[in-house]
């Protein structure tokens, strides 16, 4: 009896994968339309503060100056808002609160004709929290009232601020002495502050919790976790089960994908003879300078890095010379951070360009000018960028700063001038790989791979207009979640995807799996990120000032972020048994001697690695809203960030570097051992810094957060203490291991091999092609 076929065997058929795709898409949009809606229509309002008599104590357009006095120094790369930005210094909006309670508490205790007793006191204490809490606004004229203790505490934090900035000797002091010293700009920063401790404090209208549910957490001003944030924490964790069991039978369903049925169909393994006699066309060859550059500013971005983490155990002076007065801190990050997303970009760029001819039939005409173009825009964009980012918050470029220095933003650091630059640079990539694969992108079969590379380079395009957005008079909140419409959708959902996709290709251009197989895992992949990573934002927006909805939303579907991790660690598993698999097939011996690529396919393997701990698990015990209450902004996303950022990016960098490599140089120059003792330098220094200071010293300032308030565990007090400081000293051992083992023989190899490229050739089907009948099984 012939058995009726099920709706998941309909859904199996590539044809019909449109469904769950625009089921899953649908849904992802419309979040995102809501998420978006409620940012504007439930943003917290930027009032003008007046006191008891109707005195105008901070204005509007104080706050919004303190907020582009803000970014103008990128003190974002110092300290954060929100908990979002760097973690040298404080959380402003947390400090600000706490300094707000304990002035109030000592204007009551000035007030008292008798010293408090401890009735009196714990009486203080609760008519401070009263006071805090209760929300005094007026929308009819954006007044919000403050009691007399109100106006009290805003002056002391005045004061407070000029102390940080303006007195070295001070415990909370700004170092180096100098960098903010006019009285009017702090000033106004100071009220910026204040309104953000105003927002983290007062409770949003109609609700008995905050604009940021009670965050951050300090029981002096009155912030504790509310029902909510555990209620959704337990909700998102039921999801996440649901939603793996859900995946995991999906995913059996996709035949058996044992290793016989990826290598089945596979090309022939690349050898060493194939490599040999590979001639590159004139644009895989100019792909080389891309991965010179890239080579260069990961050496850059590295040498930031150190100098930053320098500057938290206080050893900037070198001989007599302080290089913390000449590169503040706020500079060196913010080139530690900018300067990873160009050399990871340049890099991706340049694997994508030089594959084009290894899939289509041919090039189109003008294909070299245009890649030639591309890279002098990226190479102003970066020269142009690098400096400005130094000379905008030293005060060099005046009102210019924004278009040439530094935004202020974490991650979108780059000067408007050359943001825009880089979005040419998203065009020009956008326009060369399609028409390079235009010719063999299948209209009738939209799954294949040429088409989702194009789609992916799309997006990640499309993505980046959402930073032109806000202005710098814009709600800091708004803004943000604009930022993160960039940051977060890129490395969260699209790079994921497009991460998929390259590993893919170059395992099919290494003759380890065959095209179908791949199609279906990026297809999977491609689903999984794109519904649990659109909608995943929401966890960067716990304690943004938004609604209830965003955090119901984030507590689902950023648990559900870790399932397509699990599902490509489960891929890396059999992945790393196919160059054995097929030398035994072909009746090779010593362990797949003739196997070109061994260094590469380590690089990839390390890609998984890392894309389950650094991503995945990592970034789960993060992601629940109550852990993510006492987390936030502390050295946990520090660990998640690092693991996540260079071992599934950085190494798949890496691993694209050195595949278009091994086909543009000559043999005889490359060394194949030095290649094995970078990848296991790079990763074995990451796993040094991750468990000797990221991971330990995350638990470490989780403990003090819940201990003692998430104010003192971002102070001076507690960065210069004993055990954190012990711990950061003990990164040298992985950075040290990362640097002189991985980046500087990587770096040497890199440079070398521009003396000694093959020549190139006009472009014909090389032997590499010849071998097939069909280009199209690439």
């Amino acid at each position: 009896m012939k058995t009726e076929p099920s709706f998941l065997t309909y859904l199996m058929k590539p044809k019909n994968w449109w469904l769950p795709f625009l089921l899953i898409f649908t849904v992802s949009i419309s979040g995102l339309i809501f998420i978006g809606y409620q940012t504007y229509n439930e943003a917290p309002p930027i009032p003008d503060y007046v006191d008891s008599r109707g005195n105008v104590v901070i204005s509007k357009a104080d706050i919004l100056a303190g907020q582009e006095v803000f970014h103008r120094y990128a003190l974002m790369e110092y300290g954060s808002m929100f908990g979002d930005g760097a973690l040298r210094g404080p959380d402003f909006t947390a400090q600000t609160l706490h300094e707000m309670a304990e002035s109030m508490k000592k204007f009551y205790k000035v007030q008292s004709p008798i010293e408090p007793n401890p009735v009196a006191q714990a009486g203080i204490e609760e008519l401070v929290k009263q006071e805090i809490k209760e929300n005094r606004y007026r929308e009819e004229d954006n007044q919000a009232v403050l009691s007399d203790a109100q106006t009290f505490a805003a002056n002391e934090i005045n004061t407070f601020y000029q102390r940080v900035f303006r007195d070295p000797e001070f415990h909370e002091a700004f170092k180096p002495s100098g960098y903010l010293t006019d009285p009017k700009e702090i000033e106004q920063l100071s009220k910026f502050f204040y309104w953000g401790a105003w927002v983290c404090s007062v409770s949003r209208p109609g609700e008995t919790y905050s604009y940021t549910h009670n965050w951050p957490f300090d029981p002096e001003a009155g912030n504790t976790p509310t029902a909510s944030t555990m209620l959704w924490s337990i909700l998102g964790l039921f999801g996440l089960v649901l939603g793996l069991g859900a995946v995991m039978y999906y995913y059996g369903q996709f035949e058996q994908l044992t290793e016989e049925y990826y290598a089945k169909g596979a090309s022939e393994m690349v050898t060493e003879e194939k490599v040999r006699t590979f001639r590159p066309t004139p644009t895989q060859r100019a792909t080389f300078k891309f991965f010179y550059v890239a080579i260069l500013l990961f050496l850059i971005q590295v040498l930031a890095g150190v100098l930053t983490v320098h500057d938290f155990v206080g050893f900037t002076s070198f001989f007599g010379f302080d290089l913390q007065a000449l590169i503040p801190v706020t500079i060196s990050r913010s080139w530690h951070v900018q300067v990873s997303l160009y050399w990871i970009s340049a890099c991706w760029v340049g694997i994508s360009f030089f594959i084009l001819p290894l899939l289509a039939k041919g090039e189109p005409k003008g294909q070299l000018r245009l890649i030639n173009l591309l890279f002098a825009i990226f190479f102003v964009l970066v020269a142009g960028s690098v400096i400005g980012i130094y000379m905008g918050p030293m005060g060099m470029l005046g009102n210019l700063s924004r278009w040439l220095g530094h935004q202020g933003w974490e991650f979108v650091e780059l000067g408007r001038l050359y943001q825009y630059m880089l979005l040419a640079v998203f065009a020009f990539w956008a326009v060369i790989v399609y028409r390079g694969l235009k010719g063999v992108m299948a209209k009738a079969k939209p799954w294949e791979l040429p088409n989702w590379l194009v789609y992916a380079v799309v997006c990640i395009l499309i993505l980046l207009v959402s930073g032109f957005v806000a202005s710098p008079e814009t709600n800091f909140v708004v803004a943000d979640f604009w930022r993160w419409m960039v940051v977060h959708m890129w490395v969260e959902a699209f790079f994921e995807v497009f991460t998929t996709i390259i590993v893919g290709y170059m395992m099919v251009m290494m003759g380890l799996v065959n095209r179908q197989a791949v199609t279906k895992v990026v297809y999977l992949a491609a689903l999984l990120f794109l519904g649990s990573g659109l909608l995943g934002i929401s966890h960067n927006f716990y304690w943004n000032a938004k609604p209830i909805g965003t955090l119901a939303l984030g507590s689902v579907f950023s648990t559900l972020q870790v399932v397509p991790l699990i599902l490509l660690t489960l891929e890396a598993w059999r992945m790393q048994r196919m160059p054995q698999l097929l030398a035994n097939k072909n009746n090779q011996t010593g362990r797949s001697s003739l196997f070109a690529m061994p260094g590469v396919f380590l690089y990839l393997l390390g890609v998984n690695f890392w894309n389950f701990f650094g991503a995945g698990v990592f970034g789960l015990i993060i992601n629940l809203p109550i852990a993510n209450y006492y987390e936030h902004g502390t050295y946990l996303t520090v660990n998640h960030g690092h693991a996540a950022l260079m071992g599934v990016y950085g190494n798949l960098s890496i691993a694209a570097i050195l595949f278009a490599l091994r086909y543009l140089t000559k043999s005889d120059t490359w060394n194949p051992r030095l290649v094995k003792v970078s990848f296991w330098s790079i990763n074995l220094g990451l796993v040094f810094m991750v468990v000797l200071d990221l991971f330990p010293a995350g638990l470490h300032q989780l403990f003090t957060v819940m201990d003692q308030g998430y104010w003192f565990a971002r102070s001076q007090e507690f960065i210069q203490s004993t055990p954190f400081q012990t711990m950061t000293w003990l990164r040298i051992v992985g950075g040290s291991i990362f640097l002189l083992g991985g980046v500087l023989p990587l770096t040497w190899m890199v440079l070398k091999s521009a003396r000694n490229l093959k020549p190139d050739q006009p472009f014909v089907l090389n032997r590499f092609h010849q071998e097939r009948k069909e280009v199209e099984v690439y």
